[in-house]
């Protein structure tokens, strides 16, 4: 699918499996999958519609560097994932405000309540990386969702956006080099090659 007016169709005529209708918007970093959530958002907001972010997710770097595992950040394991599904259940069954954290890329941390799932959001908009994976535990997240999105785009073109992403925030051109191989491209492929079928299917362009 690639016509935006289709996939706005598609999410409005979802039936709710409980409180919320949830919506999940996966697939590989750099992908556009905070873009496109943003434009479902705006394209939703007279029905009620909320992000909630899986990167706000991400551990602390100072838990990552207790771990070992700073270098491997973005990775399914940097994540909290247990705090993450709890607070997808909270969302999906209650009707009451829920705050949610987003990641702050430029400072590469977390915010905590920095979103408010308020009582009069129908749609909330789950976007990440791994929501579709087929390997535990993320694997049981599929049936918490009503409607499942996933957008890919060719390899080349998702390495050139991560290289310009890391540039972009002023990082040296060896240090992002460096970090597009060695972290963020076997996450890309981690997703491209491991991820379950979804509803929809977007080329991002």
């Amino acid at each position: 699918m690639s016509d935006w007016n289709d996939l706005v169709s598609r999410i409005l005529a979802t039936e709710a499996g409980a409180a919320r209708t949830m919506i999940a918007i996966a697939g590989p970093p750099a992908a556009g999958k905070s873009s496109i959530s943003e434009r479902l958002r705006t394209a939703l907001a007279g029905e009620g519609a909320e992000i909630l972010p899986m990167d706000g997710f991400h551990y602390d770097n100072a838990v990552l560097d207790q771990l070992g595992l700073r270098q491997r950040k973005g990775a399914p394991q940097t994540f909290d994932f247990d705090n993450f599904e709890l607070t997808l259940r909270r969302v999906r069954d209650s009707t009451a405000s829920v705050a949610v954290p987003t990641f702050d890329r430029p400072l590469d941390l977390s915010r905590a309540g920095a979103r408010l799932i308020v009582p009069a959001t129908r749609y909330v908009i789950v976007e990440g990386n791994y929501l579709l994976l087929d390997r535990a535990p993320w694997s049981g997240l599929a049936r918490l969702f009503d409607l499942t999105v996933f957008l890919t785009a060719p390899r080349a073109e998702l390495e050139r956006r991560l290289l310009k992403r890391w540039t972009d925030l002023s990082y040296p051109d060896e240090y992002a080099v460096a970090k597009v191989r060695g972290n963020d491209m076997p996450n890309v492929d981690l997703v491209l090659e491991h991820s379950m079928p979804a509803d929809v299917t977007w080329e991002a362009g």
